[in-house]
């Protein structure tokens, strides 16, 4: 074959490669069996955060719709060009926070959301960041990638549904914070730590940040296909921005 014939019959297949990775693909055998879904619900934190409260300062609930979590995974392999970054996003999530009268140190947080409820690519975070998720994604690309990213050979979302963050220490003086956390992601902990930048209002508080996570650090294997000619990198970015109104 000559190798002009030769490098396009490659990008045909890469090409194809690229679709697959983007589209869904039934699961060959009998499902394996599903771990009931956890429960999100901040009832039990509220009787610590309570007690919080009594020793002065602010207690925030976090409200989602004013909140912004957004969570980007990134194209990786040689046929890279070919597939697509993607942004999914938490819309729904469950969260308290501690803001002291005075020592910093003694503030706290705690958030979970479910992975089952992750938006994926939606329009209008897609454009808000440029050229690299600039491709205009079907429904049956952003259904494949839930399924390849979320599904039983990736994050398994459905045996382990929840992220919980929670703060061990806190550290810095306001605005500028840095929180001490422990992650929980696909049933394993991990703990970092991550720069916080905090406005704190009369009527309501917001805590701005960012943090990269490792799949492979909690037991994920990034989703690839043919040894990793087309696949998912590693890292992932996390930047979100949290608000609550002050009770």
């Amino acid at each position: 074959m000559q190798p002009k014939r030769l490098a396009l019959g490659l990008m045909a297949v890469a090409s194809v490669f690229a679709l697959l990775a983007c589209t869904a693909v039934a699961p060959e055998g009998p499902s394996p069996v599903q771990a009931a879904p956890a429960a999100m619900d901040s009832a039990h934190w509220r009787s610590a955060y309570a007690k919080l409260a009594e020793q002065g300062g602010r207690v925030v609930t976090l409200d989602p719709q004013a909140s912004a979590v957004r969570i980007h995974v990134f194209r990786s392999g040689a046929a890279a060009r070919l597939g697509h970054n993607h942004v999914l996003s938490a819309p729904q999530f469950a969260g308290l926070l501690y803001l002291p009268a005075e020592e910093i140190a003694k503030a706290r947080f705690d958030m979970e959301f479910r992975l089952d409820q992750l938006e994926i690519d939606r329009p209008e975070y897609r454009s808000a960041l440029g050229s690299a998720f600039s491709s205009v994604l079907s429904p049956d690309q952003i259904q494949g990638t839930r399924e390849h990213m979320l599904g039983s050979n990736s994050m398994q979302a459905d045996r382990y549904p929840l992220v919980r963050i929670h703060s061990l220490q806190i550290t810095g003086e306001l605005p500028k914070i840095a929180a001490q956390v422990r992650v929980e992601i696909h049933g394993q902990t991990r703990d970092t730590w991550v720069p916080l930048m905090v406005e704190a209002l009369p009527d309501h508080l917001s805590v701005s940040g960012a943090l990269v996570i490792k799949q492979t650090d909690y037991g994920i294997q990034p989703y690839s296909i043919l040894g990793g000619l087309l696949a998912v990198k590693d890292e992932i970015f996390v930047d979100f921005k949290l608000v609550g109104p002050t009770l």
